[in-house]
């Protein structure tokens, strides 16, 4: 399993959206889908979890790196959104 690494980003996204901090390894480690997102250049998991008292699809915005995955981002994702960007193509399943 490929070592993961928080970004100052992230650790910025976590404290202002109220996300708890070991969310992210698990939805990365955990995440049925995975996609690599032709606009951005990035790999993005979702996965769902309980966030704010609801069950919500979390968006994982991350870079494979060589020595580790590096996790840009995290932010919930409304199911409009997936499909928007599937269905264009900008994110192709991997």
């Amino acid at each position: 399993m490929k070592r993961v690494v928080y970004t100052a980003h992230l650790e910025f996204r976590l404290k202002i959206r109220d996300i708890p901090h070991h969310l992210p390894k698990r939805i990365f480690q955990e995440a049925k889908e995975h996609y690599y997102d032709t606009a951005t250049g990035h790999y993005v998991a979702i996965d769902k979890c309980e966030f704010q008292g609801k069950i919500r699809e979390m968006a994982l915005t991350y870079d494979n790196k060589r020595y580790a995955a590096e996790i840009i981002t995290i932010h919930p994702i409304k199911a409009y959104q997936k499909h928007s960007r599937i269905s264009s193509g900008r994110w192709k399943k991997i």
